[in-house]
């Protein structure tokens, strides 16, 4: 294919029908985060309204109020592994990586996905697959940055997990006071992470991943 023909490939505008419908599902993944965000017990119905769709356009993107819980943490690990993925290929200074992967994904707030919604459905196995590949890369970003020397030797990769859920936790009234906050104690974990005055140990070991996962089991 030549380049005037991708070109015209790459952007043709969708039909109508098509970017009504992707219009939809982007109103409807954001209208659900920020009522399941705040009350992972409410119904569908709530999201649609929020969304300002029909229940029916929803029930057509969406089969289940499960389906969509799944969807939604499907996209927060896509964004948390893409995040990672960046971190891990840059090839400058490792700790200014890890702590731009930090910055990043708490401004992301992928973790407000975990705290409210862990335990609350099913998780598929694609998801536990998405799961152990952020992981994986978890480890390598976080290992990356202990072997040069700039993060204290008793933390393991693990406790990043729980320092976002706490991060998430930190929430305000207004939406850019609460990201404020969180860039605030963030800044302070970070200093955390590289401190370890002589003689500084940690009150017992690290969580482990199967303390973390079992959580979403629990459904």
């Amino acid at each position: 294919m030549d380049e005037e023909a991708t070109s015209r490939t790459i952007h043709t505008p969708l039909s109508g029908r098509r970017a009504e419908a992707a219009r939809n599902d982007r109103l409807i993944l954001e209208a659900a985060r920020e009522v399941f965000v705040a009350d992972p017990k409410a119904p569908i119905s709530a999201v649609a309204e929020r969304a300002g769709v029909g229940i029916g356009a929803l029930y057509r993107r969406h089969g289940s109020k499960e389906d969509l819980l799944r969807r939604l943490c499907a996209d927060g690990l896509a964004l948390y592994i893409a995040e990672a993925e960046a971190a891990l290929a840059d090839g400058g200074d490792p700790y200014d990586a890890f702590a731009g992967f930090m910055r990043r994904v708490v401004d992301a707030d992928t973790h407000s996905l975990t705290l409210r919604l862990a335990g609350t459905f099913a998780p598929t196995e694609e998801l536990y697959r998405q799961s152990e590949r952020a992981q994986q890369l978890n480890e390598r970003l976080f290992e990356r940055t202990k072997a040069a020397g700039a993060v204290r030797p008793d933390v393991g990769a693990v406790d990043l997990a729980l320092i976002f859920e706490q991060l998430a936790a930190v929430r305000v009234e207004e939406e850019g006071r609460t990201r404020e906050l969180r860039r605030r104690y963030l800044a302070l974990a970070l200093d955390a992470l590289r401190a370890a005055p002589p003689g500084s140990e940690l009150p017992g070991p690290p969580p482990t991943w199967e303390e973390i996962g079992r959580r979403w089991r629990e459904a």
